[in-house]
């Protein structure tokens, strides 16, 4: 009897060998290539524009030398970190990522439990990721409102429903243009680098310089803190945004042709491009933004709004400047929607989450996981809603995405490097750390144990209720809930990939 012939949206070879190594069954279309899940992973993370938008946090804590050499700390570190990552999805092409490695090189005794702790982690920070940049590209155009109409009256409400239109949109825009995807995800790369040239030109040439020795030199503590080292470290939370979560192509893995050998290659230059790219920013606003009182003082709620009106001096230069930033930031939000809803679906493909069989499900002929992406909405509606009773809420959906995705990546990396400590085998891959496998993967985790620390600290003090850091309250909720719920269910139903592995294959 003939064996199937594989179709062609199924992907490779190695592709093929990958899967069936993996214990899994296409289901999905493989239909990004490199040049567009390299797009992929820099517009979804939008480092230049995330570094405009929480500008107000660093100036807060840190201040101009807090931002550049926190900004050049926070990337050295998290190449450490990807560079880790990239080389385990070169061995496990899989949209499981996080949870499916920690199955397969956590110790025996503990592979079960931490890989399925792993899977919320990963759940809760990618779904937080999407209500976060929703809730900037939102509160962005609540912003331009303000400073256009000085009759409107700034209600946290309002920034709520633009943060459920602006992810349905993206709900939309992900079930009945899934096949599109790639090709929109290559013209926004282009909008992303462009976009930059496009505030930045402007700025310096029409803005006063500040001066070079203030910009490398004068750290600011404006948020009371007892050392002004205590606040730079607080204030690295804007540059750690705009460099987490590039493993964001890991999730699509089973979407890109030759995964093992394209997603790392894309994984690392995204990374190297975005990292560019933002530090141009970084530059460029320290030098043109001027008195940094008068701007955090600004009633548009975000800084770079006042610093794009008081250079240009004309309503439509900002509205133009900002509208950048605003489809950019909703490219992201589409792209944020396919990475958590994948995620979602294979966590669901291992009864890892209530209801698993209809969130697994992907409908036919469309060939995406139409329930996930559901369920994602539902998700992202309902943390939306945080803001209307909270001034706090942005900081607090920021940090909680922050400390999830840091501590997946920790819990990974450590398995990983444990295994290279032991002397037993790693799997087969296209990309390789070599023989300096565990000197990146001990300066990752060094990278990231202090950073997790600090992002569960408030912007200022005294702590109140109002300035009080409630991620950290959702996040201990968030891992109190899994482990019950794997104590009573998870146990019984979750499907470990390892027991699925192959690595006969």
């Amino acid at each position: 009897m003939n064996a199937p012939v594989a179709k062609k949206w199924q992907g490779t070879v190695a592709d093929r060998q990958d899967m069936s190594a993996l214990g899994r069954v296409q289901e999905l279309r493989r239909n990004f290539r490199f040049i567009s899940i390299l797009g992929f992973g820099c517009t979804l993370i939008c480092t230049w524009e995330v570094i405009i938008t929480t500008l107000g946090i660093v100036l807060t804590d840190g201040g101009t030398a807090g931002l550049v050499w926190g900004y050049i700390a926070v990337v050295i570190g998290f190449f450490m970190v990807y560079m880790s990552v990239a080389e385990m999805a070169s061995m496990a092409p899989t949209s499981g990522g996080q949870y499916h490695w920690v199955s397969e090189f956590a110790p025996r005794s503990c592979q079960k439990y931490l890989s399925f702790l792993t899977g919320w982690l990963c759940f809760t920070g990618w779904q937080g990721a999407i209500v976060s940049i929703a809730f900037l590209a939102g509160t962005i155009i609540q912003g331009l409102l303000v400073l256009n109409e000085a009759t409107y009256s700034f209600q946290r409400w309002h920034g709520t429903m633009l943060v459920i239109a602006i992810s349905t949109f993206s709900i939309l825009f992900n079930t009945f243009l899934a096949k599109k995807l790639p090709l929109v995800e290559g013209l926004v790369l282009v909008l992303h680098v462009l976009g930059l040239f496009a505030i930045i030109i402007p700025l310096w040439v029409l803005a006063p310089r500040n001066n070079a020795k203030a910009v490398f030199t004068e750290f600011a503590n404006n948020g009371g803190w007892s050392s002004t080292g205590v606040s730079v470290m607080i204030g690295l939370l804007s540059p750690i945004i705009s460099m987490v979560g590039f493993d964001c192509a890991v999730h699509m893995s089973e979407e890109v042709k030759d995964a093992g050998r394209t997603l790392p290659r894309a994984m690392m230059w995204s990374v190297g491009l975005n990292s560019i790219l933002g530090f141009i920013m970084v530059l460029t606003l320290c030098f043109t933004m001027g008195d940094q009182a008068s701007i955090l003082a600004s009633t548009t709620g975000y800084p770079f709004i006042q610093i794009f009106f008081n250079v240009t001096g004309s309503y439509s230069g900002t509205n133009v400047m900002t509208a950048i930033l605003i489809i950019t930031l909703t490219s992201s939000c589409i792209s944020e929607i396919a990475t958590a809803s994948r995620q979602l679906w294979s966590f669901a493909r291992d009864n890892g989450v209530p209801f698993s069989s209809a969130v697994a499900r992907v409908t036919p002929g469309w060939n995406i996981p139409l329930n996930a992406v559901i369920v994602s909405l539902l998700v992202t509606i309902c943390l939306s809603l945080i803001n209307i009773g909270s001034t706090a809420a942005l900081n607090a959906i920021l940090s909680l995405t922050t400390a999830s995705l840091l501590t997946s990546y920790m819990i990974i990396i450590s398995c990983v490097l444990l295994k290279r400590i032991r002397g037993q085998p790693l799997p087969p891959r296209r990309w390789s750390l070599g023989r300096y496998g565990g000197l990146v993967n001990v300066l990752a985790l060094c990278f990231l144990a202090p950073i997790y620390v600090f992002s569960f600290f408030p912007a200022a003090t005294p702590v109140t209720l109002v300035t009080m850091n409630w991620s950290i309250v959702m996040y201990a909720g968030m891992i109190v809930f899994s482990t019950i719920y794997y104590i009573i269910f998870g146990r019984h139903t979750y499907t470990p990939p390892v027991t699925l592995v192959r690595r006969d294959i």
